[in-house]
Parts: structure tokens; sequence; C-alpha cells
């Protein structure tokens, strides 16, 4: 599979080459346009807990399928909110979990399913209890709400993260939920509350912008009825 990232920043468009008898997944409606050799289909991948799954993840119910039955061909993908595409390489040695519609398109070859988080990951992380989960070998292409930025923690290393900027970590990095400040108020009145303490080695990756504080800037705009 060839590919290349167009446009790269607040609007980036996937370019993919596909070869002949090749095929992809993507999240569901990412398509944009594709050569008249390429089919698309739904997949209810995993049978219907592992859609269901998905969907507790934050993800759609169906992937779509783009398959070049016919020739070679190119495809065209696109997230639903503004922001950056990235590629990451997946050796099978670990996995990669991903946050809600962070997941764009991937080799046939991996599998997306969803992970369990324990209770006080799942109250307080801002992903909820079921989080994407991204196993086996083969190239992922992720999506974020703004840029992304590589953090990359050596072995011990801390860093302190704002939980409505993860975009994905490896499955075997350490982490955990505590309060932004030392005390509860200073905690709330920082506008921070609480964060991820992710610990090394292993890379974070995270998106320049927090959807949550733009849903509240926007919600200012709105007149009052």
């Amino acid at each position: 599979m060839k590919y290349e990232i167009l446009y790269p920043g607040a609007f980036p468009l996937l370019k993919m080459q596909l070869e002949r008898g090749e095929t992809i997944k993507a999240e569901s409606d990412a398509m944009v346009s594709m050569d008249a050799t390429i089919d698309v289909e739904g997949k209810m991948e995993g049978g219907v807990l592992g859609g269901i799954s998905r969907m507790l993840a934050g993800e759609k119910f169906f992937f779509q399928t783009l398959c070049a039955r016919r020739g070679a061909g190119e495809v065209l993908l696109a997230p639903a909110i503004p922001g950056d595409i990235i590629d990451v390489e997946l050796d099978g040695s670990y996995s990669l979990i991903v946050q809600k519609d962070g997941f764009l398109a991937g080799d046939m070859g991996l599998e997306v399913s969803s992970k369990l988080q324990n209770l006080m990951h799942g109250i307080f992380s801002g992903e909820g209890f079921f989080v994407l989960k991204v196993s086996g070998k083969g190239t992922v292409f992720l999506n974020s709400y703004g840029g992304i930025h590589a953090i990359n923690l050596s072995a011990g290393e801390e860093k302190i993260i704002d939980n409505s900027h993860l975009v994905a970590w490896a499955d075997y990095m350490d982490y955990k939920i505590e309060k932004a400040a030392s005390g509860w108020v200073s905690s709330f009145t920082s506008g921070e509350m609480l964060v991820c303490r992710f610990k090394g080695p292993g890379i974070v990756l995270i998106q320049t912008r927090n959807p949550r504080g733009f849903g509240d800037w926007v919600k200012q705009l709105i007149p009052a009825r």
C-alpha cells in the first residue's frame, strides 16, 4: 500500500494507492472519493459484540472496507473533524490505545477492538470505560482535533497530560489519574481538575486542541432563549 497525507494541518486528506486485490479498512463514512476499480462495503468486524464494543469506545458500529477488485486505484479518505492525520507502524509487539474518534484507517491485518478500563480510569480519564485498541502488524492512520505532537518518555520519566488532549499511547505504558494541583480547590479553579500521569518508557501522542474547551467556547456564542 502506497499512501500520502495531503494538506497536513487542519484539513488533511489521506491518499492511498491500492494494487489490484488489495483491501484496507476505514472508519465508516471516511471515503471522500475513489476510482471505479474500487468497491466499498460495510463490514461488522468481530460480529455484533465487536460492533457494540466499538460503539462503547466512541467508534461506529460498522467499518468500511475498500478493495481494488478490478485493478489498481486511488482512494481519498478524510476524518469528520478538523485536525491532523498521522501514520503509525505497528510491528505486533504491542497494541495502541486510541482515543474516541481517533481511528481513521489501517491495513486489513490489524484488529480494531475495544478495551475495558478500570473503574478509576473509566470515570475520570475523559475517555469512558471503553477505549479503542489497535493490534497486529501494519500501518494505522489516526486523526486528531488539532495537530498531533509526540511525547517520547524514557524509562522512569513522567509526564502529566490533560485528559482531553490524549490521542494514543502504547498499551504497555503505565498511567494513573490524579488531581492537577495539590488540593481539590486549586485543581478546580485552575480549570484542569484531573490529569493523567504517564510513566515511560514509551510514546504518548497528544492533540494540540481540546474539543471540550472548544465546545464550551461555542456555547458562549449561542444566544440564551
